[in-house]
Order: structure tokens, then C-alpha cells, then sequence
């Protein structure tokens, strides 16, 4: 059924079985008691229950901390944080400079888009292996088809100095032998043998992970949305502690024009 009868069936009525507010009374979250049966979550815990429905143990929860901890880097001329910083520098409020940073993390080579498509891929190629497919000439397609995996490569250094701390939380947990874990590796193995050089970066890592916690790629995506927020407020915070405009100033003379030569102003007087 959908139509003008679909909706005048919600006309007034919110139809949902994610909750649910009685003011006065309690909070009902996914079916749950927000203030007793989850009353012991800390805000991590809940935010991967909102989005996933399940309960995760000590040790994946640890992880999922790590995984959040190790991509907060307070650097202003990441791209993300530049936007806080710069929001900062034009005296904008912090909401909006934040928000603005949250919405352009989800970007095409960096963040949201190549996180999903990583899990994607990782999630797919399991499935095709343990059905027979060979690893090699599923990467192999993969590279040809979309020009590159995510999760795999970095522009500026080969390696990603977050790998080797998550991967000791992660052996610390007991939780390295995870079948997607394994897989990200022999990708990361194939690709390094092959031509292409490259290795593993920290979303191929996070994905495989996440999917081993049995996440799906929407749900990883969701997920990850905030995991670079940490580092936010520090930019905005030292740009707009600083002078306004203060931050990645541009003088004229490093401007490349070409357009119209020095000519002067001349104003006309309107006729009357």
C-alpha cells in the first residue's frame, strides 16, 4: 500500500520501534528501559546499540573505544577540522563549525564514502571466498572495476601509524583472529606483492573489525560518523581563541590570475 491512504494512516501518529519518551514517566530506547535495563551503558555502548540493536562484550568494546580514540587528531589542516577551525576563526558558533566538520567528513576519498566501501568490499569477498572464489582475482576485479579499494593506500605516507596501536588493543582482547581481520591482511598482502604498492590503512583495519563484530557496512558507516570528533573542538577552540581571520591567511601576491591587467576605478556620476 503507499499513496495518499499510506498517509493519511500516519496522519498524527509517529509509527517507530526505535522509542519512545512518557515525560514524567521513563524513555523507552530500541524496546529498552533507557533509565534501568540500560542504565549501565556508557555513550558509546548506546550508540552502537542505537544503531545496531545489539550488545557488544568488554573486549569489542574496548576495541570500539580504540577505534575512536585513534582517529581524533586535533590538526586544523586535516580537512574536516579546518572547517571547525575556520568556523572558529569567523566567530561562527561552535554547533554550527562542528556540525559543518561532521557533514564534509563524509567526503568521496576521505571518510564516510571509502569506509562503506570498504566494508562492502571485505564483507562481499568473505562471503565469495568461503564460497571458492579466489582472493587474488577478486581484488584483481576490484581494482579494475572501481579504480582502487577502500581502506587501502594513503597519499601522503604508505603506512598508517594507527595500525600498530588498534592491533595491539586488538591482540591485548584476544580478538586477532577475526575472519574479516584475516582477509583485510591477505588483501593488504596481495596488493603490496603486486604492482600497486599498497598497504592497508586505518579504515580497511576498522572495517574488518567492525565486521567481525558482525556490523553491517551501513551500520559500520553509521558508526564511524563520529569518529573524528574528538579533534573537532580543539581547532575551533585555538581558532577562536586566536585573533579572527587569523587562521591559514591568504596575501594577494600568492594568488596565480590571469585574468584582466591593473586598470584603474573610475566611477560615473548617475544622471539625475
Amino acid at each position: 500500500m503507499n499513496g495518499p491512504q499510506l498517509l493519511e494512516e500516519h496522519i498524527g501518529r509517529l509509527v517507530t520501534r526505535m522509542g519512545a519518551i512518557f515525560p514524567g514517566e521513563r524513555a523507552v530506547f530500541r524496546g529498552q528501559d533507557l533509565f534501568t535495563s540500560l542504565g549501565d551503558l556508557d555513550w558509546l555502548e548506546l550508540y552502537a546499540f542505537s544503531i545496531t540493536g545489539r550488545r557488544y562484550t568488554p573486549q569489542q568494546m574496548r576495541v570500539l573505544h580504540v577505534i575512536w580514540t585513534h582517529t581524533s587528531y586535533p590538526d586544523a589542516r586535516l580537512w574536516n577540522n579546518r572547517v571547525a577551525a575556520l568556523a572558529g576563526t569567523a566567530r561562527s558558533t561552535g554547533s554550527l563549525g562542528i556540525a559543518a566538520a561532521l557533514a564534509v567528513s563524509e567526503a568521496q576519498i576521505y571518510g564516510g564514502v571509502p569506509q562503506l566501501r570498504c566494508c562492502e568490499f571485505l564483507t562481499r569477498a568473505k562471503i565469495m571466498v568461503d564460497e571458492g572464489a579466489d582472493l587474488e582475482a577478486l581484488v584483481h576485479t576490484e581494482l579494475k572495476e572501481k579504480r582502487g579499494i577502500g581502506g587501502y593506500g594513503r597519499p601522503i605516507v604508505p603506512t598508517d601509524e594507527r595500525i600498530a596501536p588498534t592491533m595491539a588493543i586488538v591482540r591485548e582482547q584476544g580478538l586477532e583472529n577475526g575472519p574479516h581481520l584475516k582477509l583485510a591482511f591477505e588483501v593488504e598482502r596481495i596488493l603490496l606483492e603486486g604492482r600497486w604498492r599498497m598497504h592497508m590503512n586505518i579504515v580497511g583495519l576498522d572495517a574488518a573489525i567492525c565486521a567481525d563484530f558482525g556490523m553491517s557496512p551501513r551500520e559500520f558507516n553509521y558508526f564511524f560518523i563520529p569518529v573524528f570528533l574528538a579533534g573537532m573542538p580543539p581547532c575551533y577552540l585555538d581558532a577562536a581563541e586566536k585573533p579572527e581571520g587569523l587562521l591559514f591567511p591568504l596575501p594577494c601576491r600568492v594568488m596565480l590570475y590571469e585574468g584582466v591587467s591593473h586598470r584603474p576605478w573610475r566611477s560615473k556620476t548617475p544622471n539625475i
